[in-house]
């Protein structure tokens, strides 16, 4: 793999990424590298990415900062939601009348909601909420989400035991 990353960093040490047809960033072998690397420990130091990947320190913090501001990627700390005071966590299922872009929208913006997505199946829309107790989880779903224009109904799952939160998909 060393070899490969070798090549493309030759082959294009300027321009780690550029936007394909649809404006999704094309990203090259050394900058899929880089988001391993840092998947692995998000608080690598740039010198030891850049052995690894075969950049100096420099060149790795310049395309990680253009992966940053490109929004390929983020560096942030992963809590456990119970040991920061939050002691609910539900899956809520929504599903909606008319414009599903413009619900998904407006649960994005609610501070609570840490994950909407779009789906095909039995709910439009799946949203992970992370409440301090049961009466906050109530007020948000009772109040706030089904108050929303276009919701015509909710299913909430309500975590019992998180057994496995990981971001570590890789970069296939």
């Amino acid at each position: 793999m060393h070899s490969e990353l070798v090549a493309s960093r030759s082959a294009d040490q300027r321009d780690s990424s550029r936007e394909s047809r649809n404006g999704t960033p094309q990203l090259d072998a050394v900058s899929l590298a880089i988001i391993q690397q840092l998947q692995e420990d998000g608080r690598r130091p740039y010198a030891a990415i850049g052995k690894a990947v075969g950049l100096s320190e420099a060149a790795v913090r310049q395309r990680v900062q253009k992966l940053l501001d490109q929004g390929v990627m983020q560096i942030v700390a992963v809590t456990d939601p119970l040991t920061v005071g939050f002691r609910r966590q539900a899956m809520v299922g929504i599903n909606v009348e008319g414009d599903v872009e413009s619900i998904a929208d407006a649960l994005s913006a609610m501070s609570e909601v840490e994950y909407v997505v779009m789906t095909a199946g039995s709910f439009d829309i799946l949203a992970e909420i992370v409440c301090e107790d049961d009466d906050h989880l109530l007020d948000v779903i009772n109040k706030r989400i089904r108050a929303l224009p276009g919701v015509r109904s909710t299913e909430s799952f309500v975590y019992l035991k998180l057994k496995k939160q990981t971001y570590m998909w890789g970069t296939r």
